[in-house]
Parts: structure tokens; C-alpha cells; sequence
């Protein structure tokens, strides 16, 4: 259950930081009212989720989420770069974050 709390905490990450680039420095309303409640749920749920993972584990997953999850987003909806480098960093992050979970025994 602490596994799924922490991916879910990942995800409301992502929601979190690209709603970051649309709500224009909390100029426009829904756009800041989804970055407040996305990043209420993800911190919630990140506490909770700590209560029984570890946490350096747990910040590191949640925090690899984030940065993994904004930045294949950003290839798509941004146009940001795809180039082989950046795909290879991406692969890594990922990579650590399934070691991560392997090696943990909650």
C-alpha cells in the first residue's frame, strides 16, 4: 500500500509541476487552483506513504517521478528536446528508481 501512495504521490508530482508552466505565475485561476490541490495531494500522500518506507527511498522515487514524468511531457507537449542524450539521462533516472524499489522490503 506505502508503494502505491508513493507512485500516487509521483503522478500528482507531475500534475504539480506542469500545471507550474500553465498557470503563468498564478495568474489564471484553474491552472493555480491545479497546482495548490496537486501539490497538497502529492505532499499528503508522499507523508504518508514515509510513514513506512524509508525515507530516503521514498524521496528519491517521489522526486524521480517528478523530474522523469515532466520531462518526457515536456518532449510532447513542449517540443523540448528528444535528442539521445537526454533520453539515456531519463532511461537512468528510471533505472535508479526500479533499483530503488527492488531493493526495498516493504
Amino acid at each position: 500500500m506505502a508503494w502505491f501512495l508513493l507512485f500516487s504521490a509521483g503522478f500528482a508530482e507531475i500534475i504539480f509541476a506542469l500545471s507550474l508552466k500553465y498557470n503563468q505565475g498564478f495568474t489564471k485561476l484553474w491552472p493555480s487552483i491545479i497546482t495548490m490541490v496537486s501539490g497538497g495531494c502529492s505532499f499528503y500522500l508522499l507523508i504518508i506513504a514515509i510513514r513506512t518506507l524509508p525515507l530516503g527511498t521514498a524521496y528519491a522515487v517521489w522526486t524521480g517521478m517528478g523530474a522523469v514524468g515532466v520531462a518526457v511531457l515536456g518532449i510532447f507537449l513542449f517540443k523540448e528536446s528528444s535528442d539521445w542524450y537526454r533520453l539515456l539521462s531519463i532511461t537512468l533516472v528510471v533505472a535508479g528508481i526500479i533499483g530503488l524499489k527492488l531493493t526495498d522490503n516493504a
